[in-house]
């Protein structure tokens, strides 16, 4: 249980002119600053996944990867009241390696801070047999809370990605000593 749980954040938006950078480096720097976790990044603008969902040499390098975290934060925009296609694809280009493990989000847009999407996202995790973090960090007009050096003094924000991050450790920690003593049944 002392291993440092192992992390990958998924950047999901691709879209060019992306804010999603801001946004992911930010929580990045929260979560290496943490200490409890050994943190990865997968920007989904750099790992070619095929929509088609065939596989790849890239696809079985994905799941390897995939399968060896411990837990996952998907870093997402909002798009017509959605998540982004690129996310979707990422979701479903793995499957048995998702099963037993948390996720948490954080979340960006406009007035709704990207809340719709992780509505969805709640959804479709669930389907794939993962557990969903209860907190969420959310930025409502995102391009409003981050200075020009990428900090934000949302408070609201600051105290949510706390929350999650201690809240993902123990479901780390914990999905993880259980997949270990006993293959997850799904």
């Amino acid at each position: 249980m002392d291993d440092p749980v192992r992390l990958e954040v998924i950047v999901a938006s691709t879209r060019q002119g992306r804010f999603a950078p801001v946004v992911a480096d930010w929580f990045l720097r929260a979560a290496r600053g943490d200490g409890r976790f050994d943190v990865g990044v997968v920007d989904l603008l750099d790992t070619q996944l095929p929509v088609d969902l065939s596989e790849t040499p890239e696809v079985l390098a994905y799941r390897e990867r995939v399968a060896a975290a411990d837990a996952f934060v998907a870093v997402t925009s909002e798009y017509n009241h959605g998540y982004p296609a690129s996310l979707k694809t990422a979701l479903d280009s793995a499957k048995r390696e998702w099963r037993g493990k948390p996720i948490g989000f954080v979340s960006y847009g406009g007035l709704s801070g990207g809340l719709r999407a992780v509505e969805q996202l709640r959804q479709v995790v669930a389907e794939i047999h993962m557990v969903s973090i209860r907190e969420t960090v959310s930025f409502h007009e995102a391009k409003r809370k981050f200075d020009a050096a990428g900090e934000t003094a949302d408070g609201a924000a600051v105290d949510a990605a706390g929350r999650l991050l201690r809240q993902l450790d123990w479901w780390g920690r914990h999905l993880r000593a259980a997949r270990a003593s006993e293959p997850y049944p799904g």
